[in-house]
């Protein structure tokens, strides 16, 4: 094989599922094959996650490209360190050791010359002698420079499993110098500890690793993933039959090793199993609870992971002890505080009085019945009964949302509580919220853990209103608190289903309306549109994805800011109902990025796990992460990027948050997302493609949940068919949950 070594000057391409990569190089000895003008050469091959600014040995053979030339085709890379003084430089400065810029470089270069590596790694005290360089930035760059040789050393050994280089960084982070032992002696403990590295990968390590299939560590990480992969889901427990014949599936093993292996994790409490009353088919997966009195004979095992079983209990217990609590904190009020005004409906003076009467009751209801008006005569009728209140949404939009609506100060559900990282919460069993009534907007989004955080932070007597819309898509966690509650019939609940006269006049809410009732929507096409400036639905008609993919950019990135004036990255928001295909998620981000924010010289970006950060992006969190109080479906800007420190600054709603660059695979491009991750959002306007081969995910509730994101402006692009697919198809995808029977029992 041929030999080639020189530093990284750019990494042209690079696919994070298999690692195949297209860069630049430049060799460290100056030689005419395969050099451009600009004296690089172009190198190719499945190699680990590299940045621009590093040293690899490489082996491998010349090829001709028939379009772009001679090639190095590699099949074996040793990253290595620069022997001369312009490669150490060059090295120094690419920003890849952290608390090093260019011009540090240059100065620590010209005052150690090439004993520079050397002191860096063995004499790094002496760095102080250079400069601008205090005790500070002279520990800095020796840890950076030693986490750098850890990770290259637990790279040699994951790089022909597939992990990046970016997760060998969070690996060395979590273990430290136990990393390489800790991967060699328990590879489950990857997918257990570390976000990011899923079963999959720490399997192939662990068969290279010559464990054997029936492994006790294999089994258990097998049923763990599998309930994890249910709980992803939405899921809350799994039926005993389909967790032992997707794990034995899942790990090419019997059923009688899942069940034993069962047993084990039930012993350690570390799963939870119960008889519970469901009618279930478990080819299809479908289930309809059993509302009346249970039969015995449609009794099932479920298996809980065990955070999930206290949860699901507590949050039962706690709605019971909500609901039972009497007197309580609204029991002196007079009857006259229960006389509303005769400007509000039937429907909304009932929601109001039920409220105002039983400690625990829902408001539900459509965009446009009036659900917010609702609200503030309530909260005028508490105000003038002095009693205290708090509003609250799961997310920061919602909350903004509501604050808007009410002109009352409204806030998350963690602020409410006094979430800090590493303390947790405020307010909590021990430390109840000292108000008199609480109301939670946007209750469709509550899951499970959110939901028994909260509660228990609620004493008997304090009343609790719910108010959302239970047509909407479930929430993003696991449970389905809304849903739950009303089918268990314990607390009262309001439905508001009359539309008012303001409202009537918004094709969008009325489209959403018929949509929720089987009819499809009626819309201008789009070439009507042209001569209906006061439309505010339109479609786009396409046949193929690819076409769609195309309307959708010339829609986001042309006609409605010509036509309407709005910003297409601030005010437009592409919803898309799954993440494959050229009209999903993923290729529209990449798609737009490139057309409302193209690269540019004076443009900083970065390549991490995969994708490229650009200056000005619009990013989205995909996780919680409680230490930066930021929330899965979280929307900022990528506002600076540091490759001295290798960090990036998010500017959210209310505050800048910083990210080091090993943090990076939380985000995700925002210029299109999820339907899901829509949920309690509103935008100016939305850009929803809808097409048939996003069959398995069109519902009625999803196309529902997309157009009510819109406040002024909703368009569809794609498919009629559809379109009637969706609106046709009513089954809520139904969650494994025991919320309701429990209530009830």
């Amino acid at each position: 094989m041929d030999t080639l070594r020189g530093s990284i000057e750019r990494i042209t391409f690079y696919n994070s599922d298999n690692g195949y990569t297209v860069l630049r190089l430049r060799p460290e000895i100056h030689q005419r094959r395969g050099q451009d003008r600009e004296g690089l050469i172009t190198v190719t091959g499945n190699l680990p996650e590299l940045s621009p600014g590093e040293y690899l040995q490489l082996s491998g053979k010349w090829v001709t490209h028939p379009k772009h030339g001679l090639q190095f085709e590699t099949q074996i890379c040793e990253q290595s360190l620069p022997a001369t003084l312009v490669g150490i430089r060059r090295y120094l400065g690419s920003g890849l050791i952290k608390g090093i810029g260019t011009r540090l470089a240059e100065r620590i270069v010209d005052h150690f010359g090439t004993e520079t590596l050397d002191v860096i790694e063995n004499q790094p005290e002496l760095l102080r002698q250079v400069p601008d360089i205090g005790p500070k930035r002279a520990r800095m760059i020796a840890g950076a420079w030693e986490q750098q040789r850890q990770v290259k050393e637990i790279m040699l050994f994951l790089h022909s499993y597939g992990v990046s280089t970016n997760l060998a960084v969070k690996i060395y982070k979590q273990y430290g110098d136990q990393a390489l032992s800790i991967v060699q002696g328990d590879p489950y403990r990857l997918a257990r500890d570390i976000y990011g590295v899923g079963f999959m990968t720490a399997d192939r390590i662990a068969k290279a690793l010559g464990l054997p299939e029936d492994h006790p560590s294999r089994l258990e990480a097998g049923v763990i993933y599998t309930l994890n992969q249910g709980t992803s889901d939405g899921h809350v427990f799994l039926p005993d039959q389909i967790l032992i014949d997707d794990t034995a599936k899942l790990l090419a093993t019997n059923s009688d090793q899942v069940e034993q292996v069962l047993d084990h994790l039930s012993t350690r409490e570390v799963i939870h199993r119960e008889t519970i009353p469901y009618n279930i088919s478990l080819d299809s997966h479908q289930f309809q609870k059993i509302s009346s009195q249970p039969d015995t004979s449609n009794d099932i095992t479920a298996t809980y992971l065990m955070p999930l079983y206290y949860q699901e209990t507590g949050v039962a217990n706690a709605i019971k002890a909500l609901a039972a609590a009497w007197p309580s904190r609204l029991s002196d009020l007079p009857p006259i505080f229960v006389t509303l005004d005769a400007g509000l409906s039937n429907q909304q003076q009932t929601a109001i009085k039920t409220a105002l009467s039983h400690p625990v009751s829902i408001l539900t209801g459509g965009p446009g019945t009036g659900k917010t008006t609702a609200l503030k005569a309530l909260i005028t009728a508490l105000e003038t009964a002095r009693k205290s209140y708090a509003l609250a949404s799961p997310t920061g939009r919602a909350a903004k949302r509501l604050a808007q609506a009410t002109d009352r100060p409204a806030s998350t559900i963690h602020r409410l509580l006094g979430f800090s990282p590493g303390d947790g919460f405020k307010y909590n069993h021990e430390n109840t919220l000292a108000v008199d009534f609480v109301v939670i907007d946007e209750a469709s989004m509550l899951d499970l853990w959110l939901a028994y955080h909260f509660l228990k932070a609620l004493s008997p007597g304090t009343h609790l209103l719910l108010v959302g819309d239970v047509d909407q898509l479930s929430s993003v966690g696991a449970g389905d608190i809304l849903r739950d509650l009303i089918s268990s019939d314990l607390v009262p609940v309001t439905r508001l289903t009359e539309i008012f006269r303001q409202a009537a006049h918004s094709d969008i809410i009325a489209n959403a309306h018929r949509i929720n009732t089987g009819q499809i929507p009626i819309f201008s096409s789009a070439q009507e549109k042209d001569s209906d400036p006061a439309g505010d639905f339109y479609l786009f008609p396409a046949d193929t994805p690819e076409e769609s993919a195309n309307w959708v950019l010339d829609v986001v990135c042309k006609r409605i800011p010509q036509k309407f004036g709005l910003h297409p990255r601030d005010a437009i928001q592409v919803l898309a109902p799954m993440y494959r295909g050229p009209a999903g998620v993923t290729a529209l981000n990449e798609q737009l990025q490139n057309k409302l924010n193209p690269a540019a010289m004076t443009k900083p970006e970065v390549k991490l796990f995969g994708q490229t950060f650009r200056l000005g992006d619009k990013l989205m969190q995909t996780q919680n992460n409680y230490d930066k109080e930021v929330f899965n479906g979280d929307v900022g800007y990528l506002f600076a990027i540091n490759p001295t420190d290798h960090s990036m600054v998010i500017s959210f709603e209310d505050r800048a948050v910083n990210y080091d660059w090993n943090e990076a695979d939380q985000l995700s491009l925002a210029y299109a997302i999820s339907v899901h991750k829509a949920q309690g959002s509103e935008f100016p306007a939305v850009v929803i493609p809808m097409i048939t081969q996003h069959y398995i995910m069109l519902q009625r509730n999803l196309l529902y949940t997309a157009v009510t994101r819109a406040r002024t402006l909703c368009v569809l692009v794609g498919d009629r068919r559809a379109i009637a697919i969706a609106v046709g198809n009513d089954r809520v995808s139904k969650r494994y949950t025991a919320l309701d029977w429990r209530l009830r029992n």
